[in-house]
């Protein structure tokens, strides 16, 4: 296959699977757009390589990436993200074996948005439904999101800049270094929130102990794209007095666990 007709393939397969909600068989691809199954299954292969498609094992089938995101709208990548992430979060309700809701997050400058959500039996009627946007620094999807940032992407949503400031000055304390809260829980300052994201890294997952509802706890963990970059969150939310010690970490695993997986489908390593 020469280079333009492959191109030209390429993104047909493309255009198909954004036509399709869900994940296609490479076999489908084949059939409605004529091409040889071997052509198909060499192209998807370089598409999954570059980060363009993914593949979902429960599906059998190719859907588009959240990388397309970049290229295209959010509101696709969101989608394709929230197509592959399902069958994960229900896995990770079943496994936990209790009244949880699992979510699936993304940043938005300084909020997260909810893509999908998975509730156990008797689960509490949490906020975090599809569409929802909430505050990025007060939720633990948001915090393992920004756990991730880069430096410079970190600055530009809270602070502006991380420079000392100049000799015989001091760092503004202003409103732009205050954030809101929703309960009397929650960082009340830039400085509070990057406490907060220092001890997410360290601990492997974030934590948010009544800072949208007093009634409610969440743990989360960041699902990381190919180029390492915060691409969602997978999280848990529970009520607080249902869980002790023991159980926040034994929470934390799973969402870990729940988000790596995610990354490595997303990458094309599963």
């Amino acid at each position: 296959m020469t280079a333009v007709p492959a191109a030209r393939s390429t993104l047909r397969i493309i255009r198909y699977l954004a036509r399709h909600s869900g994940p296609v068989r490479a076999a489908t691809l084949g059939r409605d757009l004529g091409l040889p199954r071997s052509s198909v299954y060499h192209l998807l292969r370089v598409l999954q390589d570059e980060g363009f498609v993914v593949h979902s094992p429960e599906h059998q089938g190719f859907a588009l990436a959240p990388l397309l995101g970049e290229i295209g709208s959010s509101v696709l990548a969101s989608n394709a993200l929230a197509r592959l992430a399902t069958p994960v979060l229900e896995r990770l309700v079943a496994e936990t074996k209790l009244p949880v809701v699992a979510h699936l997050g993304v940043l938005q400058h300084a909020d997260v948005v909810y893509a999908s959500k998975v509730a156990a039996a008797r689960a509490p009627a949490v906020v975090t439904s599809i569409g929802v946007r909430l505050p990025a620094h007060l939720t633990a999807t948001g915090r393992a999101m920004l756990a991730a940032l880069p430096d410079a992407q970190f600055d530009a949503i809270f602070t502006g800049s991380r420079d000392e400031p100049a000799d015989g000055a001091t760092r503004a304390s202003d409103d732009s270094q205050r954030l809101p809260l929703r309960t009397s829980r929650g960082p009340k300052s830039v400085a509070d929130l990057e406490q907060l994201l220092a001890e997410t890294r360290e601990r492997g997952w974030a934590t948010e102990d009544g800072d949208i509802d007093l009634a409610y706890a969440s743990v989360a963990a960041v699902v990381l794209d190919h180029n390492d970059y915060p691409a969602a969150a997978v999280g848990l939310t529970f009520r607080r007095t249902l869980v002790d010690d023991a159980q926040w970490s034994r929470f934390g695993r799973a969402v870990a666990a729940a988000a790596t997986t995610l990354s490595r489908r997303i990458r094309g390593r599963a």
